[in-house]
This record gives C-alpha cells, structure tokens and sequence, in this order.
C-alpha cells in the first residue's frame, strides 16, 4: 500500500513537472515569437531609414551638380527649355539650337523642386549624369537629349525596383529592363525613379518606405497610382516624357487625377522584360507598360522612339510591328461608341459631364456617336477582374508584404485578406440583401480556389473578350469615348472604393489599348450636383465614391479613349483628335 501511495505521489510530481516544463516552454516559444518580431521590426525600420537616407544623398548630390552648372552656365534659359512640347523639344535638340545638357539641367532642377512639394521621387539616377557626358554618341535618335522619368518597379543597373515593399530593399538589379535600354539607345536620359503604392496592387500613391505622393493641382488630393509618382512629376512641370505600367488603370488614373495624357497599350506591344510585376505569374488582367506626357504627340513619339528593332531584337517575345505613322496621321471619319455610365457604378457630375461635352464636339467634326453599353459588367468585373487579379486569394501580395508595416491608404484592402476563405464568403452571402455588388466582390476575394477553377476562369475571360469583339462588330465602331475615373481623391479614399475601376480595369482584363487625355476641369455646378449623388447601388461604395471626390472645383477632368487589340495608333489617332477639337473649342 505505501509503494502504490508512492508511486500515485510520484505521478502527481511528474503532472506538475510536465506541467511546469510545458509552460515554460510555452512562454519561451511566445518569448522567442516575440523577440523574432521585434527583430523583424526593427529591421523593417533600418531598412526603411537606410532607403530614405540613398534617396536624400542622390537628392543632394544633384542639387549641388545643378548649381555648379548654374555656376558655370548663367546664361542658360531654364523657363524657355521647360515650355517647349516634346516635338519642338527634340527638334532644337537634334538641330543643335539648344544642347543637352541645359535640357537636362533645367529638369533635375525643375524636378528637385516638384519633389519637394509633392514627394513624387524615389531618387535621381546618378549614372544619368555619365550618360549626359556621352549623350553625343546617340544624337540620331529619336528622344536624343530628352531626360526621361521611370516608374519604381523599371529595373534600373544597381538600383532598386521597390514596388513599395521592404522586402525589394536593398535587392538592386543587375541589368537595365530593357525599355530603359532602348531608351538609352534613342537618346533619351533616363534622370530620376517615380514613386508607387505598397505592392503597386492599389490607385493610390503611398508606401512606409517613401510615404505619400500630393496632386500636384491641390496639396490635399492624392496623385493617384499606381503610376502616381510619374502623374506628379508629369503635372507639377518637373518631366515632359515618363514610363509607367497599368494594370488596372495605373497609368490613366493618376493621368487623370494630375491632368496629364496617359496612354495602356495593348499587352506584348512593349517589353516587359526586366520589370518587377505587383504579382508576378498572375495571366487573367494583364499589365502593359506605357508613356505619360503632357500631350498625345509625345505619347506617339515615345512609341515610334520605342518600337524600334533594337527592342524587337532584346526581346524577341514581343511582335515585331514598328509604329504606323501613316495610322496615326489619318484623318477619316470615325465611327465612335461612347459610354457615360457603364450601370455599374455612376460616374460623378464632372466625368459623366466630359463625355457628354467631348461626344458633341467630336459630331460637330464630322464623326458619328453612337451609344455603346458593355457586356454585362455587374458579372465581368468581380469575376473576370477582382477573382484574376486575386486567383490566389491573395497570397502572393501577403506574402510579398511580409516584414511591413501596412501603409494606412491599403489597411481596408489588406484586412479582407487575413479573412479566412469560408469566412469570407459567409460575409459575403450576408451582404448580399444590402449590397449585391459588395457581395460579389467579397466572394471574388477568396479566388479561384483551385487549379479547375483557375483554368474556368482563364477560360471565361477569352470567352468575355470574343464575345466583346463581336459586339463591336455588330456596333460597326472604331473606338469608343468613355468616363476615366476622377476627379482626384481625398486622401486614404482609394482602398475603399473598389467597384469604380470597372471604368478603367476592363480594358486591362479585354486587352484592349486605352488612353487618357484632360478635357475640362471640375465646375461649381458640377459640385452642386456632388451633393445630389446617389449612386446605382445606392450603397456604401457610392456614399464613400462622393466624400472621395468632393471639394475637387478647378482639378482637371479627362476622358478616356479604347481601341481594339493592337490598333494602338488609332487609339492615339482618336486620342489625339479629341485633344485637337478640346483646344480648338477654348480657342
């Protein structure tokens, strides 16, 4: 009996022995947990410091290359060579009535002044100074001496291609992309990196490492994006010709909310070999990259400049199909379609206003409008766009964020994505009463689920585009005029109102070329009728829409112009058009 009563005694010490190591071991598991987030952050934080103290060392290193020049060249006309379009630009250039190097001077300094309004930048570029010591070696090209602005995510020798996260810091690559080199061998002088949203998957402008880009018409807007550090520069006078990509509207947006022309050219027109994508493998809504300038001829330019055979021979995937130059200066009627509200989401007084006031001159000019409604966009965009963009449930962008702090403009969007799957779509069936949009978008957040699904889904969106073709066939249009979204936002607006990009993102996921070119500005009628806005849905979404845009009198107003597959040049043709009747109409 006493052994029994030792051996029970003995058990009961192991339970608490167990118990005691278990605990310990929890705590030291939690300890170690803690101290590796610690560490993480901590890390984030000097990497973060580090990348901001390179961007005010190349800042600095400039300012003082422009005042030895100044120095040295008192002379030089800076607010002459700043007015001059890009046509008249590359003339004088290649005439030798104005040399490079008062060109370049003129827009760092032009630029380090912007930046510091706007914080548009990323860093000036230091080779670009060894480049304009040599830039007489390419004086036949067609952008010979034209300094040149690239998005973050162009890769660039030794530098960074960021995307807004950490976890590209530090990581600088080994080679040009090879538009910066085609670039470099027409002559131009890539000068300066533009700044974009955390993981570019956003139409704002804001990351941790670099903070937030300002419109550059109203310091209480934001510039847009993803392009957004190009729609700055572009707009506040500090670069006359950028590359941005877009692949939900990343370089129409911020053209539009910064009054600049942008223009998404057909996907596999231009290499995009060397640029860092926001989710790279994602094959439903495909990116394109594409100029920002301040007028459609220099769109049509930097084309010309970049479809050329040394692209063609650096990357042999993408066709080998020059500019026609004979497309873009026709002159023939067109047959336009025109859309001023998709029924998706109503565009505000002043976008709606704009197609409206461009449809009228374009029939004074001799073409015909006719109404166009697009396939069934209450189904295309959730399914087609949302659910391609995010197939994987968003893994990939949550993955890439790893290690960073979430930048406020992203915490509505990223909250969705720690939401379990099931979860998810049980929210989602619960809003369906209130809001049938939301519903569906909640339900495309969860993705394609699985490989099946995933090629269904692949297949759906050609099956979209045929079906889109065909309607244009049966419409017998040429192009079509419709909203772009604006006018530019209140801040941390963005992430809130996903539903809008249906006007812009549909293009991506049609693969059709698309433009934007600035046609007026926000009216005080126009605000008047602001407050009148109710929206389709009359939901959430179309509350937030109208406190996003408000307050937005002076700030420009686009429209957006959309051609078939590969009739890029017509799209710039007709954008320029609309340029053309919108200057001759002020007149």
């Amino acid at each position: 009996m006493e052994k029994a009563t030792q051996f029970i005694h003995s058990m009961e010490m192991d339970k608490r022995t167990a118990a005691l190591l278990t605990t310990g071991a929890c705590a030291a598991g939690a300890a170690v947990l803690l101290f590796r987030k610690i560490s993480s952050f901590q890390e984030a934080k000097s990497k973060i410091q580090r990348a901001r103290a390179r961007r005010t060392e190349s800042l600095q290193h400039a300012q003082e290359a422009v005042q030895r020049y100044r120095k040295s060249h008192p002379t030089a006309d800076s607010d002459a060579i700043l007015t001059l379009p890009l046509s008249e630009l590359t003339k004088e250039l290649q005439e030798g009535s104005l040399n490079p190097e008062d060109v370049f001077y003129a827009y760092v300094e032009k630029t380090l002044d912007v930046n510091e309004k706007l914080n548009c930048c990323t860093g000036v570029l230091p080779d670009s100074f060894d480049q304009l010591k040599a830039i007489s070696n390419n004086k036949g090209g067609l952008l010979y001496g034209v300094p040149v602005s690239i998005k973050d995510n162009f890769g660039y020798k030794n530098c960074d291609s960021t995307c807004g996260l950490i976890i590209n810091l530090e990581q600088p690559v080994q080679e040009d992309c090879v538009l910066v080199k085609v670039l470099k061998r027409q002559g131009a002088i890539p000068f300066v990196k533009t700044n974009i949203p955390q993981g570019l998957l956003s139409y704002d402008c804001c990351n941790p490492i670099y903070g937030q880009t300002i419109n550059p018409h109203n310091l209480q807007k934001t510039s847009g994006g993803s392009s957004g550090g190009e729609g700055a520069l572009i707009g506040g006078g500090g670069s006359l010709l950028g590359l941005g990509n877009d692949i939900g509207g990343s370089i129409r947006i911020p053209a539009s909310f910064c009054g600049t022309c942008g223009f998404k050219p057909t996907p596999g027109r231009l290499s995009v070999m060397g640029l860092r994508p926001a989710c790279r493998g994602q094959k439903s809504v495909l990116s394109s990259p594409g100029p920002m300038a301040r007028d459609v001829d220099s769109l049509a330019l930097c084309m010309q400049a970049l479809l050329c055979d040394h692209m063609f021979s650096l990357d042999p995937t993408v066709p080998p199909l020059p500019f026609n130059l004979q497309l873009y200066q026709s002159s023939q009627p067109l047959r336009i379609g025109y859309i001023e509200n998709d029924g998706y989401m109503q565009p505000s007084p002043s976008m709606a206003r704009a197609v409206r006031e461009v449809k009228a001159l374009l029939e004074d000019a001799g073409h015909t409008l006719v109404p166009y409604t697009p396939l069934k966009i209450d189904y295309a965009f959730p399914e087609l766009v949302v659910k391609g963009c995010l197939a994987d449930g968003g893994t990939t962008l949550l993955n890439n964020m790893k290690g960073s702090p979430v930048d406020p403009s992203l915490k509505h969007q990223i909250s969705f994505r720690h939401i379990p799957k099931w979860m998810l779509k049980t929210m989602s069936f619960l809003m369906n009463p209130l809001s049938p949009r939301l519903y569906a978008i909640g339900g495309a957040l969860a993705g394609c689920g699985s490989i099946p699904n995933l090629w269904k889904q692949h297949a759906a969106v050609e099956d979209y585009i045929y079906e889109t073709i065909e309607d244009w066939r049966r419409c017998n249009i040429d192009v079509l005029l419709c909203p772009v979204i604006g006018p530019a936002y209140n801040f941390l607006y963005c992430g809130k109102i996903t539903p809008v990009l249906s006007y812009t993102a549909i293009y991506n996921l049609l693969t059709f070329p698309a433009g934007v070119v600035p046609v007026s500005t926000v009216t005080a009628q126009d605000e008047e009728e602001l407050e009148h806005y109710k929206g389709i849905y009359q939901d959430q979404v179309d509350k937030v829409f109208k406190q996003a845009v408000s307050g937005a009198k002076g700030l420009p107003v686009s429209v957006q112009c959309v051609a078939l597959p590969w009739q890029d040049e017509l799209c710039l043709r007709f954008m320029k058009e609309v340029e053309h009747l919108v200057k001759q109409s002020r007149k």
